[in-house]
């Protein structure tokens, strides 16, 4: 028996399926990017400091009119260290579009924000720059972070 036309495009028709094609990717997932590799810059920053206070004197101290501070350099060094590892693990999740890392990598520019606020009278154009890349970062993160994970990901097929 041989197939009429109308059979044949049935059945290409039931093995066809509908193929989910990602989302366009605009400029702003290149910001996305740039989030993470401020982020692994940091991190390797922090881990280093971690390690300068774990390997040099126990004890630092800030002496101002009226005031002595002492910082015990040990358990800075572990906070460091930490949060450098925290930092990098983050970047590299926001590279794979994880909504968790979006999270935390809102969180930690976030801080970086209000931390350059009270930075302004000692350094007032560093402050400002760094708040203007926060707020950047934010941004693209929030309103452009699915982009990332649609466009790593290749489009797939329904059997």
């Amino acid at each position: 028996m041989r197939p009429t036309p109308e059979s044949i495009q049935l059945k290409a028709v039931g093995k066809m399926s509908t193929a989910h094609h990602p989302v366009a990717s605009t400029g702003w997932t290149g910001w996305v990017r740039f989030a993470g590799v401020i982020l692994i810059i940091n991190g390797v920053f922090s881990g280093l400091q971690g390690l300068v206070a774990l390997t040099g004197p126990d004890t630092y101290y800030l002496s101002t009119p009226g005031a002595l501070f002492l910082f015990d350099a040990k358990g800075w060094g572990w906070w460091n260290i930490a949060l450098g590892v925290l930092l990098i693990l983050t970047a590299v999740a926001l590279f794979s579009g994880a909504t968790w890392a979006r999270v935390v990598a809102i969180v930690v520019a976030g801080v970086s924000a209000v931390v350059q606020l009270m930075l302004i009278p000692a350094q007032p154009w560093w402050s400002l720059i760094v708040i203007a890349i926060d707020v950047l970062i934010i941004y693209a993160i929030i309103a452009h972070g699915d982009e990332l994970r649609t466009a790593d990901t290749p489009p797939t097929v329904n059997s």
